[in-house]
């Protein structure tokens, strides 16, 4: 059995393999997980809000987040700018950086880059960055090891209710267990994400926290606009009777004021009247309520995206719209960047750790925009400094442009180039006219490089002269030199598989499983070569005696 270091997170958890294999955070009907929410926002006033939030800071958050559920339910306004902000980041597209420029880590980066090409990775995304209205949130990686393999299968949002954060820091993150006890996370099985509006606590980081008041008091001036509107947008109604009219006149004459509310139709007898007062500040009475609840909504805009000329139909000074555009863009790096790391962290890393072994270096998710770059000036500016001595890496240059490198059989665009009289295409100069040609010279380049001399003429490492040296010795020592950066790349990989086994059976398991994800495209290349060359020095040998 390999003995091997053992695993941590980020937080010092170990990470225990059997913990990975189940499902330990699913909702419970019934249980302390459930999925049936209270809904403290009825009725809601200022000292009931007050006492929600010195529950949350207090180390129980239940009433906390089930009101950040609530308002977002029911402001259509927060919920909008809100799932904008979100959205925004999960459709960015993600690159991974290896941690060095090594074989392995480039293989290591390679895996996480191809997983992360999932079309369900925007939804997860979205879900995790629930942490920008509560705080925080928290999302269970289901790992797959059907194959011997690990590998996350699924990111499941588990509803925050159901973990608290230890009373000693209110910090540490902890799950509540089935039957109520609170217990640190396990390593490599949660993506805690943290999304700070505000420096401090994660209970009192939220943007929700805010937004609860500004929800509020657009409530109470939602109400109060809907009674104002039922009861003064119709005018008022007086009925007048004479001096002489008695009980029953008065009660019949306040029954037809009455009914023309709903039926707007009434009798009445012919000494009796009825008059229609109109309210004659309806109009900025109106009014009133509009600005409050708009001036509410525009302070939800700047609080969750830092401006209001993207969601509000108004434009200030010159250039404002703009000016706001980029505000918004600000928090969208910073948003981007933060779940990137947090992706890192939680999950790149441990998957590399339980894949592979552990690492000195990990792979790096970036979440970002490409940025804009006017390429024109860039050839501007270029040109005239290679044409001054300046050398300039070409895959540099292609990857600027987005070009790919041109197989031997492009053909290559360049200016005044000649054409073949026999085919009418244009003549690269720097391309052999055939691959027969073309393996001849590489055949006879590896004839000089093993000393400057013709074969016959080659020397002998043994006895230090001049001796016939066969081909096929010289073609097998430049097999083994182009074949060894790929036989590296294979011998790490099963190297990092017996590092992270953890007994003779797993690592068969592991050879099984990953036997057909190995990279053999690089030497099935180099043998491929070697033969084309073996055969070219093979016809060029016999072209020669020929010519003898």
């Amino acid at each position: 059995m390999v003995n091997q270091p053992k695993l941590l997170d980020a937080r010092g958890n170990p990470i225990r393999r059997a913990e990975l294999r189940k499902e330990i955070a699913a909702p419970t009907y019934g249980g302390v997980r459930s999925p049936i929410s209270g809904y403290p926002g009825d009725g809601l006033n200022p000292a009931r809000l007050a006492a929600i939030l010195r529950e949350a800071d207090a180390g129980d958050p239940l009433r906390y987040l089930e009101l950040a559920e609530t308002i977002e339910e029911r402001d259509a306004h927060y919920l909008g700018v809100l799932s904008t902000r979100k959205r925004s980041v999960s459709q960015i597209d993600i690159t991974v950086e290896p941690g060095d420029d090594s074989a392995a880590a480039e293989h290591h980066a390679d895996v996480v880059r191809k997983w992360l090409k999932r079309d369900e990775l925007t939804d997860e995304l979205f879900n995790i960055l629930d942490a920008i209205g509560k705080g925080y949130s928290f999302t269970e990686i289901i790992w797959d090891t059907s194959e011997g393999q690990w590998l996350p299968a699924e990111l499941v949002w588990r509803d925050p209710r159901w973990f608290r954060f230890d009373r000693h820091d209110l910090t540490t993150p902890l799950l509540i267990e089935e039957g109520g006890q609170e217990t640190p996370l396990p390593g490599g099985k949660f993506i805690f994400a943290r999304m700070q509006a505000k420096s401090g606590l994660p209970l009192r980081s939220g943007i929700a926290r805010v937004a609860m008041w500004t929800w509020m008091f657009k409530a109470f001036t939602q109400r109060d606009w809907a009674i104002f509107t039922q009861t003064f947008g119709q005018p008022l109604r007086v009925g007048k009777y004479g001096a002489g009219a008695n009980d029953e006149d008065r009660a019949k004459l306040f029954q037809a004021v009455a009914n023309i509310a709903g039926d707007c139709a009434a009798i009445v007898p012919e000494s009796m009247m009825i008059e229609f007062v109109e309210t004659g500040n309806l109009g900025s009475s109106l009014d009133l309520y509009e600005r409050r609840s708009d001036w509410l909504d525009k302070q939800t805009s700047k609080m969750v995206l830092g401006q209001t000329a993207t969601t509000d139909a108004e434009t200030g000074g010159l250039g404002s719209g703009k000016e706001h555009r980029e505000v918004q863009e600000d928090i969208e790096r910073a948003d981007a960047k933060a779940l990137g790391a947090i992706l890192t962290r939680d999950l790149a890393k441990p998957w590399v750790q339980l894949e592979f072994g552990a690492q000195k270096v990990y792979p790096r998710i970036v979440i970002a925009r490409p940025e804009e770059e006017d390429l024109a000036a860039f050839s501007s500016a270029l040109s005239p400094m290679i044409e001054r001595g300046l050398r300039v890496k070409q895959s540099e240059v292609r990857d600027k442009f987005g070009l790919s490198e041109p197989d031997d059989y492009d053909e290559i665009l360049s200016p005044n180039r000649p054409k073949s009289p026999e085919t009418g295409n244009h003549i690269d100069p720097g391309k052999p006219a055939s691959i027969l040609q073309r393996e001849r010279a590489k055949f006879k380049r590896g004839f000089a490089n093993s000393g400057g001399n013709p074969p016959e003429k080659a020397l002998s490492a043994s006895e230090g002269r001049s001796e016939p040296r066969p081909p096929e010795d010289i073609l097998a020592d430049l097999l083994a030199e182009a074949a060894s950066p790929a036989m590296a790349g294979l011998l790490a990989r099963i190297e990092q598989m017996v590092n992270s086994a953890e007994d003779l059976d797993h690592l068969a398991e592991m050879l099984r499983a990953g036997f057909g994800n190995l990279d053999h495209g690089p030497l099935a290349r180099t043998l491929g070569e070697a033969m084309m060359a073996a055969h070219a020095g093979g016809r060029a040998a016999i072209e020669e005696e020929a010519g003898d």
